[in-house]
């Protein structure tokens, strides 16, 4: 397995209307909000946020910080 540097990418668990099973963020769901997303392209990424698993998970850490975020 290869660890690629510098995609971009946006992802979130705050979609509505979506043909499939989403979980909601766990940050969000204890903030009442949908303002926390897991990465923004160009912009960050959730100090939560641990990496995403294929085919489509993403993997959270919340409510422990990730130690290695960069954020």
């Amino acid at each position: 397995m290869k660890e690629l540097k510098g995609a971009n990418m946006d992802i979130d668990l705050v979609s509505e209307n979506v043909g499939w099973d989403q979980m909601q963020c766990p940050w969000n769901e204890a903030e009442h909000t949908k303002s926390h997303k897991c990465a923004v392209k160009s912009t960050s990424i959730c100090k939560y946020f641990c990496g995403i698993r294929y085919p489509d998970s993403v993997l959270c850490s919340y409510p422990n910080e990730n130690p290695a975020a960069f954020v």
